[in-house]
């Protein structure tokens, strides 16, 4: 397996409020783990939500007791989305904060995901596969048959998520479990990317590039080509 991961601040933000991880060694009991959170909030409040929620999730897991991968994610979830929270509570200048997440790890050609909010994770095989859903209300638009797609990405409202971490005292994520093969191509990506990149263009890099640093490099550079109008972070895995 091979990973490589790029974040940038795009061309329109002064701050970038991404944050990622890319680890392609164990944490606790997971052989590899690879995250991208999106913070949202006010002036360094999204960067701390998205930074806190990555730092906690990892440290969760590394302590972890638990068996399954579901598990050590709900326990990890439930811990990020605490510490998120009471920080906002806490402090007057992160108030409102929260962040998205979208999370893998790979064991034995399985592959395990969480997520909430609208960062999302592709699978390329033989097409181009979106394996989250979006939290958000653009997309239960489209899952409606009220928009299109290509409706959605220029949608006023697009940015509107109905689900994330740290706003509530309380989260809910969504998990999946998918089977690999040699050869397959994941993508995970903040909405930076998404907004910015169709998926015939995010298939295309992906499937013609020479390497996975070659391929995130692209899509960041095709994201910032687009307009770039919010932070764009990708990590992108080859089995």
């Amino acid at each position: 397996m091979k990973a490589y991961a790029r974040t940038d601040v795009g061309k329109k933000r002064s701050m970038n409020q991404d944050f990622l991880y890319c680890g392609e060694n164990p944490t606790g009991s997971f052989q590899n783990l690879f995250i991208v959170a999106d913070g949202m909030g006010g002036h360094k409040a999204g960067d701390h939500a998205s930074s806190l929620c990555v730092e906690t999730v990892v440290s969760s897991i590394e302590h972890s007791v638990h068996m399954t991968p579901v598990s050590i994610y709900a326990e990890a979830i439930e811990a990020a989305n605490l510490a998120v929270y009471e920080e906002a509570m806490d402090n007057f200048e992160y108030e409102g904060m929260g962040t998205t997440f979208v999370s893998c790890t790979i064991a034995d050609h399985v592959m395990y995901v969480a997520n909430i909010g609208d960062s999302r994770l592709y699978l390329l095989r033989k097409h181009l596969e979106q394996i989250t859903e979006d939290h958000s209300l653009v997309s239960e638009l489209v899952r409606n048959g009220k928009l299109t797609e290509s409706e959605a990405r220029m949608h006023p409202q697009k940015n509107i998520i109905t689900r994330a971490l740290g706003t509530d005292d309380e989260v809910s994520a969504d998990y999946f479990e998918k089977q690999l093969e040699s050869g397959d191509k994941i993508l995970l990506c903040s909405d930076g990317l998404s907004n910015m990149v169709d998926n015939e263009e995010i298939e295309y890099i992906l499937r013609h590039s020479e390497s996975v640093k070659k391929a995130a490099n692209a899509l960041v550079d095709k994201a910032n080509q687009n307009g770039g109008e919010d932070n764009i972070s990708v990590i992108v895995i080859e089995i």
